[in-house]
């Protein structure tokens, strides 16, 4: 990286297309994130990507630590991921039909997740994780979803929720347009607190259909669950006939080629997955035990369908990057993450910067707080006006990080040693100027 300051307040060709895209686009951004506001900056617009690269449309140069929200684990244009595209192209762009490629998905995907039996592609996240509840509502023939606060399941209705004033207190809507009545049937409660889910399980013994978790977080920053806290979802879950659904559309081949279920060796009922499975292409997917996995349509009664589910360009991409995945993928990523934490937890405390740094796997999350950070309430408590400072001196140094507090950070195998320290170097000089 070559060290030339770029003045983030005065991204010309952005700015412009930004005033622009606000004339059409609401608040300018497809996704609320990419604004920006977060971090009192207008949005970068990218105009290219290679490796472990990205170009902003005014011609300047940044490290990718997003790296499309985790899904490009090999980084931007793979060769043998591009390949696969190109290949897939050739041989049309959809065809809202059956074809051979989505087979070897899902075989891909049983193959690596122990839980899952059959496996329904779908186009995103959130669809995955409409279809997950669906199916644990029609498996059980119970209505109401356990879900954790600041774990995020997509925009659905029913996990737009926020949690009451006690462990008791039903889901209020967390967004205009979502219906009390929607919001009534899902219970939020804090992560890493067993206690609270014990209660609440004896309060409504069958009426719960499913508990929903990120068993990584990675929406409000990255928090690793507490000892024991998984297995107790999952005895729980079973003591009280309901299901359990692991959300590892971030964690899903990120933290091991049978994500976070094996790494931290629990089975989840059901499933959902994301991002990396599509290899930066869209895509989404609901796995599970057979048994529940043939309520759906249409073998069974419960309906999903997608026009463009199973997209061939998706799946190819999707095919090529898991392809790539092995046991040195996931040693290779570790050791870069655990390395880049550790050196700026020891620049933290030469400089007397305070910091607490979580991570799993190759996802890593900063808070400016003074306590360990272990659920949503204390994620809270961090310094965002230092985090914003922290962002901008980052961005201005080369330096492309997740850009909001509450977010994560991802590693790819396309990361070098060289720029580990030139990161280094920059966090260490980003800390001093806060």
């Amino acid at each position: 990286m070559q060290e030339t300051l770029i003045n983030i307040k005065d991204l010309k060709k952005s700015q412009e297309l930004y005033q622009k895209a606000c004339e059409l686009i609401p608040g300018g951004v497809n996704s609320p994130v990419r604004s920006f506001k977060s971090v009192e900056l207008e949005p970068i617009f990218i105009s290219k990507a290679k490796g472990q690269y990205i170009w902003d449309v005014d011609q300047n140069k940044y490290l990718d630590f997003v790296n499309s929200w985790g899904a490009l684990i090999h980084g931007h244009l793979a060769n043998e991921v591009t390949e696969s595209i190109q290949n897939a192209l050739a041989k049309g762009i959809s065809y809202g039909a059956s074809h051979e490629n989505e087979i070897e998905l899902a075989q891909l995907v049983v193959n690596s997740f122990p839980s899952i039996e059959k496996v329904r592609l779908v186009n995103s996240g959130t669809e995955a994780v409409m279809t997950a509840i669906r199916l644990a509502r029609a498996y059980t023939n119970r209505n109401k979803i356990i879900k954790f606060s600041g774990c995020y399941h997509g925009h659905a209705d029913v996990v737009l929720s926020m949690s009451g004033s006690g462990v008791s207190t039903l889901g209020l809507p967390g967004s205009a347009g979502v219906t009390k009545n929607t919001a009534s049937e899902t219970i939020t409660l804090p992560y890493n607190n067993i206690a609270n889910l014990e209660i609440l399980l004896s309060k409504y013994p069958k009426e719960i259909a499913a508990i929903i978790v990120e068993p990584v977080v990675g929406n409000c920053g990255v928090i690793p669950p507490s000892e024991n806290f998984l297995q107790s979802l999952r005895d729980l879950s079973t003591k009280y006939k309901c299901l359990l659904i692991f959300d590892e559309v971030i964690t899903g081949f990120r933290l091991s080629k049978g994500g976070a279920q094996l790494k931290y060796k629990i089975k989840s009922d059901l499933t959902t997955l994301g991002k990396i499975i599509g290899g930066g292409m869209p895509i989404g997917a609901v796995g599970g035990k057979k048994e529940i996995m043939n309520l759906l349509a249409p073998l069974g009664t419960v309906y999903q369908a997608g026009t463009l589910s199973g997209n061939p360009l998706s799946v190819a991409c999707g095919i090529a990057t898991l392809k790539l995945l092995n046991e040195e993928t996931y040693t290779y990523l570790e050791s870069t993450t655990n390395y880049l934490c550790d050196e700026m937890k020891k620049i933290s405390l030469d400089t007397g910067v305070k910091i607490q740094i979580n991570k799993a796997g190759s996802m890593f999350s900063i808070f400016f707080a003074d306590s360990f950070v272990y659920d949503y309430e204390s994620a809270k408590k961090s310094n965002t006006q230092k985090f914003i400072r922290f962002f901008q001196n980052m961005l201005s140094q080369g330096i492309y990080w997740a850009p909001s507090q509450f977010e994560s950070n991802f590693v790819s195998t396309a990361l070098k040693k060289e720029d580990l320290e030139y990161t280094l170097k920059a966090f260490k000089k980003s800390i001093l100027e806060i």
